[in-house]
């Protein structure tokens, strides 16, 4: 998954090349945590690029984050993925346009929900998977004998209409290779 938190990255970079920091948002409670985070330190090792790192997990946490990151001058996101966020989806991409932070996501559904883009697992091939596993267990395998499997489609989405809102002008070979573009 490490990857998917780098390639996410380097697309938000690509976004907003000048940006003089990369905020990053993590729920303190989920376990994945550290490590995503250790990636997004490691891509941005050599970029000379500061992170600043806020954590959150209840709704009024993710206000409150938001707020010293606007008064710090925020201009780009890094919204790691847990259930967690992804249950306030709104508020996070409510507060983003409300700050005017340049924002990426870990799936399409925050893009659909007024996020400027996502990059992800493809939800509905992940679910595929699990039936998948689900019917070889129903026909007898036993689950400790089945392969552990990864998401190996992943879609990005652009939300145009953020975008301007946003004043950001996407490049178009970032446009090109967006699986979706939302007007």
């Amino acid at each position: 998954m490490t990857e998917a938190v780098t390639k996410r990255l380097g697309l938000l970079r690509q976004m907003i090349p000048k940006g003089k920091h990369v905020a990053v948002l993590t729920d303190p409670l989920v376990e994945q945590s550290q490590r995503e985070i250790g990636a997004v330190q490691d891509a941005l090792r050599d970029s000379g690029v500061p992170i600043r790192i806020f954590h959150a997990n209840s709704s009024g946490e993710i206000e409150e984050a938001f707020a010293m990151m606007n008064g710090q001058g925020t201009e780009a996101l890094f919204i790691l993925g847990n259930s967690n966020f992804g249950s306030r989806l709104v508020q996070l991409t409510t507060l983003a346009m409300k700050y005017r932070i340049a924002s990426s996501y870990p799936t399409r559904d925050f893009a659909e929900a007024g996020g400027l883009m996502s990059y992800g697992p493809d939800l509905a091939d992940t679910y595929r998977q699990g039936g998948v596993y689900a019917g070889r267990m129903l026909t007898g395998d036993k689950p400790a004998d089945l392969p552990v499997v990864q998401s190996t489609k992943f879609t990005l989405a652009i939300n145009l209409k953020t975008a301007k809102a946003l004043g950001l002008t996407i490049p178009e070979t970032l446009l090109a290779t967006a699986d979706e573009v939302i007007q």
